[in-house]
């Protein structure tokens, strides 16, 4: 194993009582194709499982939808005994079809077999914070989530959860989740060229709840990403790592948690997402998706 040779970017956020790094890694892209079956290398993944925990991230992010069941399965082959410091974060609300779609799985007894092939799969008693995945593949469906959010929360008064959070979510979501019990996170779609949760990012700051962003580094258009480009060039570096560095500076309740299935690659991010931006870069990137 290696020895981390410096402190990750972004430094630590605390989710309810559990202290993550900011910077993080999501496992989804560790299943087979189109996030089905095993993955293509096995062994592969395991290392790069291994190697985030050797750089000291304690934030791994995945769910048992990912295969199904074959990314869970290779995390706690790669790492359990978890150590103390890390922390898996989950999602549930979502299934996978023979098409390799994402049918809504939110009923009160699919959230029941979720969470608790979750805690099979992870070789965990308890998770420690369980995202409500809403919406569908284009993005938040706007209506009530009480009854799918209040069935995880019997979960979590059972001891199977510790903490709860939403994903793909209107902000109104947001604020009915909060009304039920406390949340710790909301993981939805953004980035420099994806602005809408702005205003949601701020309030959720305000509050002390994290703002977890999915597909980071995608979505820009060839314009968006020329101005990107040029700050990149400008820098000596990539326009991914601009992308994470600018999310890090964005806002302090921001987490990260870019995906790979190559330890270089994942090595890349880290270092990457360290990168200084002067108040010159941070207008000219704040321009992006404006």
């Amino acid at each position: 194993m290696t020895t981390q040779s410096a402190p990750l970017p972004g430094g630590t956020w605390t989710l309810g009582d559990l202290t993550v790094s900011r910077f993080g890694y999501g496992a989804m892209q560790l299943a087979g194709p189109w996030v089905m079956g095993p993955p293509a290398d096995r062994e592969g993944a395991i290392a790069v499982l291994r190697e985030a925990v050797d750089l000291g991230i304690t934030h791994i992010d995945t769910a048992d939808a990912y295969g199904p069941h074959f990314t869970n399965q290779v995390i706690r082959e790669a790492l359990h005994p978890y150590p103390e410091a890390l922390h898996i974060v989950t999602k549930v609300g979502a299934t996978r079809d023979e098409e390799g779609g994402w049918p809504p799985a939110r009923r009160p007894e699919d959230l029941r077999r979720a969470v608790r092939s979750n805690l099979e799969n992870l070789g965990l008693d308890t998770l420690d914070v369980v995202n409500l995945r809403l919406g569908d593949a284009q993005g938040p469906v706007p209506g009530s989530l009480a009854e799918a959010f209040e069935a995880l929360v019997d979960l979590q008064g059972q001891g199977l959860i510790r903490h709860l959070g939403v994903s793909n979510a209107t902000a109104e979501q947001v604020a009915e989740a909060r009304s039920i019990a406390p949340i710790v996170c909301v993981q939805n779609m953004y980035n420099l060229a994806h602005r809408h949760d702005d205003e949601l990012i701020d309030e959720l700051a305000e509050q002390g709840i994290a703002y977890v962003p999915f597909f980071p580094l995608g979505g820009f258009t060839p314009l968006q990403s020329s101005a990107l480009t040029a700050v990149a060039s400008r820098l000596d570096s990539t326009p991914m790592s601009v992308a994470l560095a600018w999310l890090l500076r964005r806002s302090p309740n921001i987490l990260l948690i870019p995906g790979t299935s190559s330890v270089a690659h994942l090595r890349e991010n880290a270092g990457g997402a360290a990168l200084r931006l002067s108040d010159d870069d941070l207008s000219e990137l704040d321009k992006i998706g404006r």
